[in-house]
Formats: structure tokens, sequence, C-alpha cells
């Protein structure tokens, strides 16, 4: 993702569609901009993505396939994944009847990253179409002629989920919150490859996405006013 820019951005719901159209300018540009730095964690990143990818087919034909098992499991992922956007909704609820800038604030930039990372997850999908764990023997096939109902990777659950724990952990940098948020997001993840609905490369790759988008988001908006006071840092 690129470095966020300086220039004082407003958090304004009438400004959403134009800051989300610019911040996919910037996500799909974002590799010719990639710097040293940014191997810091790009190669960490890269080698987890490498020992997922060669063992990703084990890896599920290891886990149960116990149909109630898996439908508990994906019931639960849609449900933490449920109960997480109802954070920012009702932080922007708040915010907007009872004058909290702060929660207002959160609510609209984890709605304008939501946003980047259903584009970016959408077009992901349609590039790679790799099916699910669930067709041929969780083979996990990239540039499948019929991937099934839909594509697996990247798992959008995972790739929202941290979209989400990646703003609320910068607008509340608590210990406690960002275990919280950073928690229910792994939670997430992990249901997802146990309901044997996607590959761990699938959820690891989405997960990051959606932090790097939700950090991104933030730290573009972090230079203006309103993100200042809302931090006490006036």
């Amino acid at each position: 993702m690129p470095d966020a820019p300086p220039a004082h951005i407003p958090v304004t719901e009438k400004g959403l569609p134009k800051a989300i159209l610019k911040d996919q300018v910037a996500v799909w540009t974002s590799p010719v901009r990639i710097r040293a730095h940014d191997l810091i964690w790009l190669l960490p990143l890269g080698a987890a993505t490498g020992v997922t990818l060669t063992t990703d087919t084990d890896a599920m034909r290891d886990l149960s396939r116990n149909p109630s098992f898996n439908k508990d499991c994906v019931n639960a992922s849609n449900a933490l994944l449920g109960g997480e956007i109802a954070i920012p909704v009702t932080l922007y609820g708040v915010g907007l009847f009872k004058g909290d800038a702060h929660a207002r604030e959160t609510g609209i930039l984890s709605g304008e990253a939501l946003a980047d990372s259903v584009v970016l997850d959408q077009v992901t999908k349609i590039v790679f179409r790799r099916e699910r764990p669930r067709y041929n023997n969780a083979a996990g096939d990239f540039f499948s002629s019929n991937p099934g109902k839909n594509n697996s990777f990247p798992s959008s659950h995972s790739m929202l989920a941290w979209t989400i724990a990646g703003v609320t952990a910068e607008e509340f940098p608590s210990k406690w919150v960002q275990l919280s948020a950073y928690s229910l997001a792994s939670s997430v993840s992990l249901m997802r490859v146990l309901g044997q609905e996607h590959f761990p490369t699938d959820v690891l790759v989405g997960g990051a996405a959606g932090w790097l988008i939700g950090h991104y988001v933030f730290k573009k908006h972090s230079a203006h006013p309103l993100t200042k006071m809302a931090h006490g840092k006036f």
C-alpha cells in the first residue's frame, strides 16, 4: 500500500465517493511506489504466503469435513463479522446524534475503508479464480475455468474483518481495544478455514490487505484538524 499523503483531507460523508475513487487509484498503483523500507513487512508476508501456498491442500484435507461442524464454523464467522461491522455503524450513530466527533469519524473512515476493500476483493477474485476447498478435493487451483459459485482467493470475510480492525485500532490506540479488535478479526479468519470455506492463504492475504487498507485510510486523514481534535492532539 502507498504511504499516506500528508495533505489535510476532510472527514465527511459528502466526501466519501471522491475519497473512495482516489483510494482506488492509490491501491492499484501502489506496486510502483514500493520502497526499500516496505520490505520490512513485504518479505515476511511473502515468506508466510509461500509457506501457506505449499501447504494449503494438505491442511484443508486434514481439517474436519463434518458438515455440521463446518456449518457451525461458517455461521460463527458470519456472526462475528456482523458484530464487527456493527461496531463502526454504532459509533457513527452515536457520533451523529450525540455530536461525538471521534465516534462519527470512526464510522465514516470504516465505511470508506470497507468500500475500498470490497472493490479490491471482488476484482482480485475475478482475476485469480481460485477454487474453494470443497471443490476438487481441496486442490485449490488458481485460474480455474469452473471455480464454483464464489471464488476463494482472497477471503472476503477476512479482508473486511481486518479492515475494520485496522481502522478501530488506529482510532482507539488502547492495548485492550487493539487486542479485542485483532482477536475478533483473527477469529473470523480462523472460522473461515475451519468451515472449509477458505484456504489459509486466502485468509492470510485477505487479512493483510484489509489491515493495510484500514491503516492507510486512517493515516490519510490523520493530518486533518477533526482527526487531531478527536485524538486530543490540539
